[in-house]
């Protein structure tokens, strides 16, 4: 938040350290996921003119997020797993609103051919954002 809009400077390493912290389960409370989200929450709302050209990596890393969160079985607890892919939803959202409505023409397709419920709330707050 201190940087701004200063954070493009740095926003290849930052965004390598996003994707590796989104991949790996760090155990039950999930708390270096969580403290990523917010962290890419933040650098979409304030490096907001580079999102369009990262979508495709930060939308295939949330995506991938979404689906491990509601496919792994281990001793997380669901109140964390609802707030993993509650901000993932949000950081979704976020992108969205950078690249003018790109995101949700890329999520149709995505939406219409998935099976998991969770999954598809998720994508549907993403498609019903304004």
């Amino acid at each position: 938040s201190r940087l701004g809009i200063l954070i493009v400077r740095h926003l290849k390493r930052l965004e390598r350290v996003i994707l590796g912290y989104l991949e790996v389960s760090d155990g039950p409370r999930e708390e270096a996921r969580l403290a990523i989200l917010e962290t890419l929450q933040c650098t979409i709302e304030h490096a907001w003119p580079r999102m369009p050209c990262r979508l495709p990596v930060l939308l295939k890393a949330l995506l991938r997020l979404l689906w491990d969160v509601h496919t792994e079985r281990g001793p997380t607890p669901e109140p964390v797993r609802a707030a993993l892919l509650h901000r993932a939803t949000q950081c979704l959202i976020l992108l969205d609103h950078c690249c003018q409505g790109q995101l949700k023409v890329l999520l149709q397709g995505v939406h219409s051919c998935c099976e998991e419920e969770r999954v598809r709330e998720c994508l549907r707050k993403v498609q019903e954002s304004t």
